[in-house]
């Protein structure tokens, strides 16, 4: 089977990285991949294996002001008429949406055009712009099992796992190396765009806190935004350290692949790789989100042992370096945990995702694909 697909999703690597996975998938299955989303994806330039790429107008709802609504439904009604454009244009067999507000006027669009619709929900709680269109979608793939209950749209549930890309499939073959009390200690360190800054500030003071035969075995490589690189440079070579400050790592899977410990954010995408490649980590969620979904996030990975659970507002520099401390001596623990988190990981998430959208795309439901799918 062939045809063209419309894939859409928030300008967010979060949602922009599965997607990407999928359309990889889905051109070597010889379909034609469109993508809608909005002008935050500029920054990722042309990585976007797309045929064409939309840019739709959309919003989030911010507030309950009522001109500050009237605005969002005015942005939220272009899209919608862009997006319905762009279907009947290209005539799509499938739209599959992976969350953000820009997908709603795609999707929405589908619905009203009598186009089949799949959500990908990457994160353990669902995000607010799917719960509102997965009553009228034909799939839900989600992440993490059994997301949803008691709103009628469980048996369109299909647990696929979050698709990942080529080069953290390629980081999963990297085998774990329990390290010895001589030993290096890879130590890496990322929060995002939005959660970088409290590590930055944070983990300085940390190190600092750690036994002096402990701190001199570390190689730090840490995320810091632009304009905090400086300061925590500065930070670090005032305990002898030299680490590795970057704003943005194109080669991260492989990044984790080496770590013997990575301290980060739970987002889904974040904890859907730490699982894959198999490595421990301390999960920081990003904390004020409505949903609470890096909370949820990370719950899961602490729940099989493959995480420790650490709320930010929670944290001292001398409490998580005794953490560290503790992992630093006895190494077996983090072996327990690489373990655990790889069972927990479905690096074979991709493929099924795409059965699912050829599935949808014959005309079958969702129920019928999960008879002859393995959990």
């Amino acid at each position: 089977m062939s045809g063209t697909i419309l894939l859409t999703a928030g300008g967010t690597g979060g949602h922009l990285f599965p997607a990407q996975a999928l359309a990889d998938v889905l051109l070597e299955r010889g379909y034609v991949v469109d993508l809608a989303t909005d002008r935050r994806a500029d920054k990722f330039g042309d990585a976007f294996p797309a045929r064409s790429t939309y840019l739709i107008s959309s919003d989030t709802i911010r507030s309950k002001n009522p001109v500050a609504l009237a605005r969002t439904g005015l942005k939220l009604l272009r899209g919608y008429w862009q997006a319905s454009g762009i279907l009947k244009r290209t005539k799509p067999s499938v739209v599959v949406g992976f969350g953000g507000y820009p997908t709603f006027p795609p999707m929405f669009a589908a619905r009203m055009r009598g186009v089949p619709t799949i959500l990908h929900e990457a994160n353990a709680v669902m995000g607010r712009a799917n719960r509102m269109l997965a009553r009228h979608a034909t799939a839900v793939a989600t992440s993490f099992p059994e997301i949803l209950s008691g709103d009628g749209t469980e048996e369109k549930q299909v647990f696929t796992g979050n698709p990942l890309r080529s080069a953290v499939i390629t980081a999963c073959d990297v085998p774990w190396r329990t390290p010895g009390s001589r030993d290096r200690f890879k130590l890496l360190v990322f929060g995002g765009s939005q959660g970088a800054r409290f590590f930055s500030q944070m983990m300085p003071s940390v190190l600092e806190a750690l036994p002096e035969e402990l701190c001199s075995r570390i190689d730090l490589v840490q995320q810091s935004r632009p304009e905090d690189i400086d300061m925590a440079a500065q930070d670090y070579a005032a305990l002898g350290m030299k680490p590795e400050l970057k704003s943005f790592f194109t080669d991260l899977p492989d990044r984790i692949a080496q770590a013997h410990l990575v301290i980060c954010r739970s987002g889904a995408t974040s904890v859907s790789e730490l699982a894959a490649i198999g490595r421990p980590s301390i999960l920081v969620p990003l904390p004020g989100a409505i949903d609470q979904d890096q909370s949820a996030n990370a719950r899961t990975l602490e729940s099989i042992g493959g995480a420790v659970f650490a709320a930010e507002a929670s944290i001292t520099p001398s409490g998580l370096a005794e953490t560290i401390a503790g992992f630093m001596r006895s190494p077996q623990t983090l072996s327990t945990m690489a373990e655990a988190a790889r069972k927990e990981g479905r690096p074979n998430a991709v493929g099924r995702l795409a059965d699912l959208v050829e599935h949808v795309a014959s005309g079958e439901k969702a129920a019928s694909f999960l008879q002859g799918v393995p959990k």
